[in-house]
């Protein structure tokens, strides 16, 4: 059973860490001769130049995907928190049900952000990156997705023994 525990606490960590460089990093769409990338913050080029004005369509979609992947980070140091907290304070047998809640709130508000994104800038067409291919940021954010799901649900039905 420690054992388990660990391997789940290891792998929150590795998402909270994946969901800060998600979001931070400016490499959501990337052109595909590598000379721009174009992120949630800043289009930059390869001379390590950086525009803080995204010249992208519909800003309220991208000021939502901002919202959201900011929102998930929180909600995964959250229900990090209550993990720890739970581990120590909890009594025998119970189950983590308010860090598998937080953390299945911290999957939804991924999903919003990154299907958002999707939706509105994958195609590139609304980026001004028009020859485009996904970057590592954009990949990281789905699999923090599917990271949290699986957290989650184990935490839900995990027992403390």
């Amino acid at each position: 059973m420690l054992v388990l525990l660990a391997g789940i606490f290891v792998v929150h960590i590795a998402t909270v860490i994946m969901l800060f460089v998600s979001t931070i990093a400016n490499v959501w769409m990337v052109s595909n001769n590598g000379t721009v990338s174009v992120g949630l913050w800043k289009n930059c080029t390869t001379d390590n130049s950086c525009q803080g004005d995204l010249s992208y369509g519909g800003e309220d979609a991208l000021k939502t995907v901002q919202a959201f992947m900011i929102l998930s980070i929180i909600f995964s140091v959250i229900s990090l928190v209550v993990f720890v907290f739970q581990l120590f304070t909890m009594e025998k047998g119970n189950r983590f049900f308010l860090s598998g809640a937080t953390m299945l709130v911290c999957w939804l508000c991924i999903l919003v952000g990154a299907s958002i994104y999707t939706n509105h800038y994958a195609n590139g067409s609304k980026t001004g990156v028009q020859e485009s291919h996904h970057g590592y940021s954009f990949i990281l954010s789905w699999i923090c997705f599917c990271f949290s799901l699986i957290i989650g649900f184990l935490y839900l039905v995990l027992r403390k023994k």
